[in-house]
């Protein structure tokens, strides 16, 4: 690619075939924010860009990867996380809400991922310096007010009152909306709209997710 070009591709074959050299030329550092990590459709799409890079623990090569809290609800992902996290990376938890995936390879090129979709997702691939430039300053800013990963298992539960906990606890026991309300001594509607709340702080897709958070959070001890 030339400077400013900004090159779209579908589906993560097309997206390996006609970028992936950009990652083998990584030299510096890394950057990933991302809501979850279900960006790759094929597994072997992941492990093909891996390969392509050098490991974080290669001197002077930084690997920095920011997380919506909706993506440690799924066990393989954590496990994912600590593993390359052991290898060196950093990992950090946004309190905000976060695209589905940018990537940027040391300030000279980023790469977006579109929305998922029943055929295959879109990537936007530019190596123009004010764009590349401007996405990564917003990263910076995010980065700056995460919680590293260790510190949000392990510390306090980040930007919930002591409302949301309650809710949470209820739904991480599997309880019924009416028996929920009822325990708490609040009305269904009000219950439901507490919930509906609770979920948008932790962007969760659904009650179960938001459930899994009791586990990883220690709210039951």
């Amino acid at each position: 690619m030339t400077a400013d070009q900004v090159l779209t591709v579908r589906g993560d074959a097309e997206l390996i075939a006609r970028a992936g050299h950009l990652f083998t030329g990584a030299k510096h550092e890394f950057v990933c924010a991302a809501r979850d990590l279900n960006t790759w459709s094929l597994p072997s799409a992941r492990q093909s860009i891996s390969s392509k890079m050098l490991a974080a623990s290669e001197v002077g090569f930084a690997v920095n990867k920011l997380l919506s809290p909706v993506a440690l609800t799924d066990e393989a992902a954590r496990l994912h996380l600590r593993q390359v996290m052991s290898k060196g990376a950093r990992v950090r938890i946004s309190s905000t809400q976060l695209p589905y995936e940018t990537i940027i390879i040391d300030r000279r090129v980023m790469i977006l991922a579109g929305r998922d979709a029943p055929v295959q997702r879109e990537f936007t691939v530019t190596t123009s310096p004010t764009l590349v430039g401007g996405v990564y300053a917003l990263f910076q800013a995010a980065w700056a007010t995460a919680t590293d990963l260790a510190a949000y298992f392990h510390g306090d539960v980040p930007h919930l009152d002591a409302d949301s906990l309650t809710v949470l606890r209820a739904l991480g026991a599997g309880h019924t909306d009416e028996t929920a309300a009822r325990q708490l001594g609040l009305s269904l509607r009000t219950y439901r709209r507490r919930v509906a709340e609770l979920m948008a702080k932790l962007e969760a897709d659904s009650r179960f997710q938001a459930g899994l958070r009791v586990g990883e959070l220690r709210l039951n001890e």
